[in-house]
């Protein structure tokens, strides 16, 4: 069995719930619309996201969950799906998960709007119900989304990322969504509990560890869907690279700014880069730090009684370590 649907195992009634009430979610009186998302739902990926969700609820609440946790997770995949294709509009992406992205098939106009109907959608279903608390959190990690891209942005222009700044921005972009869904997953049974924030600290670790493993990627032989060496040629600094900056002589330095500033295209060049990193103990260090983020994640769900729910998290958060794309 594939560990995804080992993970998926304990919350599989109410993983086939939750695909009818999202498919639900999306529905309009506009054709167009409702045969675009009929073609993002055909299309969905690992669906991690609602998972963490129904794990974490049932988890913390003895097995049982709440048309509020069906919401949660219908909120988090909607404003999820609509950050995915605004993103594929701004990098002029034409592929998602193997598949034509909606501004490839219905042009960016069209994609930019399907992106505002799902995000409206995600906003009305929280407010039509009264989950303040549940919108309160989608709120926050939409704003915290937006800040890492523009902050990644800024600096990428600058190349002057220190790990701390590195650490800022993965947390904003990438673990806050995470961290979101597990605090939703807790919110929507213990509303105002303490396990609220416990568990979105859970989640904002694994989403560290996470990305982290993303940017190693970027070092690897395996075929994941993105080229070895894409990083770099975008001017993204990954934590590799920025430990292996901060602890080479000035000449080095000199070399490796100059080369992703001025020969990231150049793909002899972006080679050299890799194996540079490679020998000097770039990966190392990020497989340290990953493994920290991973054991302080587990940590967390150490304080639980054991659980089915328990162990497929513990799956999950070794998962999100050892997957191959």
């Amino acid at each position: 069995m594939k560990i995804t649907e080992q993970i998926k195992q304990p919350i599989a009634y109410e993983m086939d719930l939750f695909e009818e009430k999202f498919r639900l979610s999306m529905s309009s009186k506009v054709a167009l619309l409702n045969r675009i998302t009929h073609y993002i739902v055909n299309r969905k990926g690992k669906q991690m996201r609602p998972m963490f969700v129904f794990l974490v609820a049932k988890m913390i609440k003895n097995g049982e969950v709440s048309e509020r946790t069906y919401r949660g997770a219908s909120v988090i995949e909607l404003i999820h799906t609509a950050t995915l294709v605004h993103d594929d509009v701004v990098d002029d992406s034409n592929r998602r998960r193997g598949f034509f992205s909606i501004n490839a098939l219905w042009k960016n106009k069209i994609a930019v709007l399907i992106g505002d109907f799902l995000l409206s959608k995600g906003l009305l279903l929280s407010i039509d119900n009264n989950d303040f608390d549940l919108l309160k959190i989608i709120s926050v990690a939409v704003r915290e989304m937006s800040e890492g891209e523009l902050l990644q942005i800024e600096k990428a222009r600058q190349l002057d990322i220190t790990e701390d700044v590195y650490y800022e921005i993965i947390r904003q972009k990438t673990a806050t969504l995470i961290a979101a869904c597990c605090s939703l997953g807790a919110a929507s049974v213990k509303p105002n509990s303490p396990e609220v924030e416990t568990m979105r600290k859970f989640g904002e670790l694994i989403g560290m560890a996470f990305q982290i493993k993303d940017d190693l990627f970027d070092y690897g032989d395996e075929a994941i869907g993105k080229p070895t060496g894409i990083d770099i040629k975008e001017q993204k600094m990954t934590l590799p690279l920025i430990y292996v900056l901060n602890n080479s002589s000035d000449k080095e330095r000199k070399w490796l700014i100059n080369s992703i500033k001025n020969h990231n295209k150049n793909t002899k060049r972006v080679k050299e880069v890799i194996a540079f990193v490679k020998a000097n103990g770039g990966l190392e260090y990020a497989i340290d730090k990953m493994k920290q983020f991973q054991t302080e994640a587990l940590q967390i769900l150490d304080t639980y009684p054991k659980s089915e729910f328990k162990d497929s998290l513990e799956l999950m958060v070794n998962y999100v370590i050892d997957r191959k794309k």
